[in-house]
C-alpha cells in the first residue's frame, strides 16, 4: 500500500476486539501503518463501561484472554479490574499503546472510489478532524454504549427511592443495609444479586422468565498443574484448547440432549440452594438449555446467597412500579430503597459510525456478512463480532488473523481495493440469530446471513474455524486495482 494517506488502517474501538486486531496487524503486516482510536478516556471496551458491583467475565477467562498473552492470574471466571489490568499489560508489552488515541470518537466514513480510501469524519477532544485511511476495522461490539434497553416499566416515576441501571452505576452507591430488587435473569443480575449481598445488602431478584444457570468453579486446578510443570504459554495454550473444547461439547450436548441437560442442571441448581420446589419455580425455563445465554455462577455463589437467606427470588411479570417498590401481576409485593432495571442492552451496529459508499449511506441489515467479518458492498472494511455461545475472544482472534490476511493480499499484489459480492437472492436471516431478548429487538439492524460459507458465521466453533482458517480469498472477494471503480454486490 502507498503512503498517500494518514493510515494504511484504522481500527475502531479499544476492547478486547481492537487490541486483538491491533496485535495480529502488526504481527502479520508490520509494513502497514495503523491507529486504534477509542471514544472513551481509556481502553477496555465493555470492561471499562460497566462499573457495577461483582462485574466479571461471563465465560472463563483462559478463552477470554488472548492466546498471544498468556494469562497468569489465579482465577478462571475474573473480576473486571483484573481485566483491565491484563488489557493494560499487553498493549504495553506489545507497543500497541503507542498506537491508540483516546477521545477520538468517529462520526461517519464515505468511501471515496476515485481515490480508493475512505474520508472518516471524527471528534478529538470534542473537536471535528477528517483522516484518511485505506481499510477500517469496527471492533466496536454490537450494544449502544449510550442508551441502554428501556423496559417502560410502568408507574416508575411514582418511586420515591433511586432507580439505576447496571450500565451506569452510580460511584457513590452504598450498598449496605439497603434493600434492594434487582428486575432481570441474565448475566448482570446474575451477577449483582450475589455481590449486593456480600456489599450488606438484601435482594430480591424479580425475573420475567427464568434462566438456567451453571454453578461453576472460579478457580481451575488443571491450570494450577500445568502452570506448575511447563511454561506459562505453554500451559495457557492447553488450557485454552481445553476449555474451548469443553464450552463447545456443552453448547453441543444442550441442543443435542436438552431434556438430559435439563435435568442435569436443575440438579445443580437444587444442590446449590438446597430446594427442589425453589428450584421448579424459579430456575425451571420454559425454554431448552442454550435457546438463550446459559448464566455461569462462579462458585454457586447466586445459589448460596439465596440459601443463606441474603437474597430471594420471584417470578412474574411487573404490574407497576409502586412508591415502595415493585408489584407483579399476581399481587406480589416486592419492596425497595433501590431499583435496579438489569433488564438488557440496546443493540447498536458498527457503533453509529455512518457507512457510505461513494456518497451513498450503507444500512447493514441490507448486507450480506462475508465470512462474519465484512459486509457486501462495503469496500476495504471489515468488522468484529465475538461468538454468543462461546468466549467472544475466540471469534475475534480468529476475524483478526482473516483480515490481516486480506490486508497482507492487498499489500503484496498491490491491489488497492477488495470488496464483498454477493450475487444470491437475500437471506432472511441475521446473522446473529438465537432467541435472546437483545439479540431478537436488534435483529432488524444485523447483517444477514446465507446457510453456506462465505456468507455465514456459524456458532459452532469447529465448523467456523475450520471455513474461516482455510478462506479461499477469491470466494466471494472480488479485488481490483487504485482508482477503479466498485460496483457493489
Amino acid at each position: 500500500m502507498s503512503s498517500a494517506t494518514d493510515y494504511d488502517v484504522l481500527i475502531v474501538g479499544a476492547g478486547i476486539s481492537g487490541i486483538d486486531a491491533a496485535y495480529r496487524i502488526q504481527e502479520q503486516c508490520p509494513e502497514l501503518s495503523y491507529r486504534l482510536v477509542e471514544a472513551r478516556d481509556q481502553l477496555g471496551g465493555t470492561w471499562d463501561l460497566f462499573r457495577y458491583p461483582g462485574i466479571r467475565s461471563d465465560s472463563d477467562f483462559f478463552t477470554l484472554s488472548f492466546p498471544f498473552h498468556p494469562w497468569r492470574g489465579k482465577d478462571s471466571i475474573v473480576d473486571g479490574d483484573e481485566i483491565l489490568d491484563y488489557l493494560h499489560e499487553v498493549v504495553e508489552t506489545h507497543g500497541i499503546d503507542k498506537h491508540i488515541s483516546y477521545r477520538t470518537r468517529i462520526i461517519a466514513a464515505d468511501w471515496n472510489s476515485e481515490d480508493a480510501r475512505w474520508i472518516v469524519q471524527a471528534e478529538v477532544d470534542g473537536q471535528p478532524e477528517q483522516l484518511v485511511v485505506r481499510f477500517i476495522v469496527g471492533c466496536t461490539g454490537y450494544y449502544d454504549y449510550e442508551e441502554p434497553y428501556d423496559a417502560q416499566l410502568p408507574g416508575r416515576e411514582r418511586f420515591k427511592g433511586q432507580l439505576v441501571h447496571p450500565q451506569f452505576w452510580p460511584e457513590d452507591l452504598d450498598p449496605n443495609g439497603k434493600t434492594f430488587a434487582v428486575i432481570g435473569s441474565g448475566a448482570t443480575a446474575v451477577t449483582l444479586v450475589p455481590s449486593l449481598v456480600k456489599l450488606g445488602a438484601h435482594v430480591t431478584m424479580v425475573q420475567r422468565t427464568p434462566t438456567y444457570i451453571l454453578a461453576e468453579p472460579r478457580q481451575d486446578p488443571v491450570a494450577d498443574l500445568l502452570r506448575s510443570k511447563l511454561p506459562a504459554g505453554r500451559a495457557h495454550q492447553i488450557m485454552r484448547m481445553k476449555n474451548t473444547a469443553l464450552q463447545w461439547g456443552l453448547f453441543q450436548v444442550c441442543r443435542r440432549a436438552p431434556k438430559m441437560m435439563r435435568n442435569v442442571l436443575r440438579k445443580g441448581a437444587i444442590s446449590g440452594t438446597g430446594s427442589e420446589a425453589l428450584v421448579d419455580t424459579h430456575f425451571n425455563p420454559p425454554y431448552d438449555p442454550w435457546d438463550q445465554r446459559l448464566c455461569i455462577a462462579p462458585g454457586g455463589d447466586l445459589f448460596t446467597a439465596i440459601k443463606d437467606g441474603g437474597a430471594e427470588i420471584v417470578t412474574g411479570s411487573i404490574r407497576t412500579i409502586t412508591e415502595d417498590g415493585i408489584e407483579l401481576t399476581d399481587g406480589t409485593k416486592v419492596s425497595a430503597d433501590i431499583i435496579v432495571t438489569a433488564t438488557g442492552l440496546a443493540m447498536c451496529m458498527l457503533g453509529k459510525v455512518q457507512l457510505s459508499v461513494d456518497g451513498t449511506p450503507v444500512n447493514p441489515s441490507e448486507t450480506v456478512v462475508f465470512r462474519g467479518t465484512m459486509l457486501s458492498g462495503v469496500p476495504n472494511f471489515a468488522m468484529c463480532v465475538g461468538y454468543i455461545n462461546l468466549s467472544w475472544t475466540m471469534r475475534a482472534d480468529m476475524t483478526a488473523r482473516l483480515v490481516s490476511r486480506i490486508l497482507k493480499r492487498l499489500s503484496a499484489d498491490d491491489r488497492s481495493v477488495v470488496v464483498p459480492v454477493y450475487t444470491g437472492e437475500r437471506p432472511d436471516s441475521p446473522f446473529l440469530d438465537m432467541q435472546s431478548g437483545y439479540l431478537r429487538r436488534g435483529a432488524p439492524l444485523m447483517p444477514r446471513a446465507a446457510k453456506e460459507y462465505p456468507w455465514t458465521m456459524a456458532q459452532n466453533v469447529i465448523r467456523d474455524a475450520w471455513h474461516t482458517n482455510r478462506a479461499d480469498l477469491d470466494d466471494g472477494l472480488v479485488w481490483t486495482g487504485e482508482r477503479q471503480k466498485v460496483t457493489a454486490g
